[in-house]
């Protein structure tokens, strides 16, 4: 989300446009209207993961397009007009007067050269070059220019250092958000401390031992702002604030894309029963206007589960953390005298986060009866710089021990039915479910996208995450081994129970090759299992159709092997035996 004067913009994913992303305005009095017509898709790939796909100053409007990845500019009521050459994508662009500064990513002959850049004049001036990665241009009020840069092997979240300089932050200190007040002090947030906390040129606000910040595995992340009158604004740890001011009372736990507007505060919020929400708050009263809701028409809450925070034990004498959400449906119980079957999920990255935001995929299953537990495995981020490193050289092990903890925990405590749990997973947490299905715990299991072979992974993966491996399992090529053992593949012929395999065709993280040597693997070795492919979908599904399909297949899946028949009317998923 950008605010620009009196008016919010933000980006919408249409799953029914199949998944265009569309730039939407709006302005106090008006009703939200989308500046960005098809079939364009603000959308950029740089990183792969991109983020970071528009800005805007004053009524103009930049972006990078997802088909060519060049830049754009759409003037008020124009039509988009190329800016860039073609061959390179842009992102995290900022504007100041007639200066345009962004990130640029070339594939060459050479491999990936990533740099800052400026336009001025329609033409293009390199700004910063020499580092692996870069992030954040920003711009002072008087020209200045601040940005992050950080080399492999480490990932954003590891070390970053604030230039030009460096200001701030090295090889063990995570540098995120560089922000500049009216008056030309630079803030940003760091976790020199161990925990991401904010300054302002170098000096601490606000320290205590929670996060103002999250992994930056996109571009464009705001955790807080400035407020026209200097005070900073920020969320952690699922509130939302005036720094030096009590927490709002506000009926959201989930806080993304805030942004200052005037006196007020624009963000993207959410709770587990609110869905995400373009909404302006007022910090002095916590009045909110809704703008505009992902969900138009609200669900009944009867038919909606809130979870609650759980910590329990694990190997090592460790502790893990957890969401967990107990069945609700209004309209029915459990049969007399059973206790629930368990869904355990995990986030992937691995280094991310379960969300409180509301999130319909949970929600379908705790309204089917299933009880679902999203696992903060040691190496999440929100539990400050030593929770999250206690992954290091051990994905693989600690994150499926505490899956298996998880489950284990909740069924000794009368929670769920320890003899009907189901572990499922996307991209990195898609290997945490295959290798949990190793331990005897799991009736089924479902990867979608997930890591098969590390040493494929480690060798034939995009730059943003090349070196990523060496800090979770070992440096590449000298810890082969580690890698093999790590690796699902490896591990094919010991699975205990069936598993469904989803994958999207386009994918570049993970590549299909990934899934056909798994199911060659499992077929091999005569295990049971389902594949589903999905055309035109790439490491996460967009399209409206995909979405309902792999949901759809999960359920006939669990059906056949937990043996209930489920009530909606799907095409049952095919189990191969």
């Amino acid at each position: 989300m950008q605010v620009s004067g009196d008016a919010i913009y933000w980006s919408e994913g249409r799953p029914a446009e199949a998944g265009r992303q569309v730039v939407v305005r709006w302005r106090p009095g008006e009703e939200p209207v989308d500046v960005l017509p098809a079939p364009f898709s603000a959308r950029t790939t740089v990183h792969e993961y991109g983020g970071g796909a528009f800005c805007v100053d004053g009524g103009t409007l930049y972006f990078s397009n997802y088909d060519d990845q060049r830049l754009y500019r759409v003037d008020a009521g124009g039509e988009p007009r190329p800016i860039t050459p073609e061959g390179a994508r842009y992102a995290d662009a900022d504007v100041h007067g007639d200066r345009l500064v962004c990130v640029r990513e070339r594939h060459l002959d050479e491999g990936v050269v990533n740099d800052i850049v400026e336009m001025r004049d329609g033409e293009l001036m390199v700004v910063a070059s020499g580092h692996d990665f870069y992030a954040a241009p920003r711009f002072a009020p008087d020209g200045r220019l601040a940005w992050l840069a950080w080399d492999h092997p480490r990932m954003p979240w590891d070390g970053t250092v604030l230039e030009p300089g460096p200001v701030a932050g090295g090889p063990e200190e995570s540098i995120t958000q560089p922000r500049w007040s009216a008056d030309g002090a630079l803030h940003w947030i760091s976790d020199r401390t161990g925990w991401w906390n904010l300054y302002c040129d170098g000096e601490p606000l606000a320290p205590m031992e929670a996060e103002y910040a999250e992994p930056d595995w996109v571009f464009g992340q705001s955790t807080y702002d400035l407020l026209s009158d200097g005070r900073v604004v920020a969320r952690w740890s699922g509130r939302l604030a005036v720094l030096g001011e009590d927490p709002l009372d506000l009926p959201y736990t989930s806080f993304s894309s805030v942004r200052a507007y005037g006196d007020t505060v624009a963000v993207i919020a959410a709770s587990p029963t609110l869905a995400p929400a373009v909404v302006v708050i007022d910090p002095a009263t916590a009045e909110v206007t809704v703008v505009r809701t992902s969900r138009p028409t609200p669900i009944d809450p009867g038919y909606l589960s809130t979870p609650r925070p759980i910590a329990f034990p694990t190997a090592g004498g460790a502790t893990a953390h957890a969401l967990f959400y107990p069945p609700a449906n209004r309209d029915h119980d459990g049969p007399p005298g059973e206790r629930p079957p368990l869904m355990v999920t995990s986030h992937g990255g691995p280094t991310s986060q379960a969300s409180t935001s509301f999130e319909l995929r949970t929600q379908f299953w705790t309204s089917r009866g299933f009880a679902v537990v999203d696992v903060d495995y040691r190496g999440s981020s929100g539990y400050g710089r030593a929770y999250r490193r206690q992954l290091d050289g051990q994905w693989g092990v600690a994150d499926v021990d505490d899956c298996v903890a998880a489950a284990q925990h909740l069924a000794a405590t009368g929670e769920v039915d320890g003899r009907r749990m189901v572990v499922r997973g996307s991209s990195a947490s898609g290997l945490t479910t295959m290798l949990a299905l190793t331990k005897g715990v799991f009736a089924a299991g479902t990867s979608l996208y997930g890591v098969v072979d590390l040493a494929t992974l480690a060798t034939d993966t995009h730059k943003f995450e090349a070196r990523y491996l060496d800090g979770l399992v070992g440096p590449w090529p000298e810890a082969t081994e580690v890698y093999r053992q790590r690796s699902p593949l490896t591990h094919a012929g010991e699975l205990t129970a069936p598993l469904l395999v989803i994958q999207g065709l386009d994918d570049k993280v993970v590549p299909p090759s990934q899934a056909e040597v798994l199911v060659d693997a499992l077929r091999g070795a005569g295990l049971p299992f389902a594949y589903l492919t999905f055309e035109g979908e790439g490491h996460g599904f967009r399209k409206a159709e995909t979405i309902r399909r792999v949901v759809e297949a999960e359920l006939s899946f669990y059906g056949q092997v937990l043996g209930f028949t489920p009530a909606d009317d799907i095409d049952p998923v095919a189990i191969e035996r």
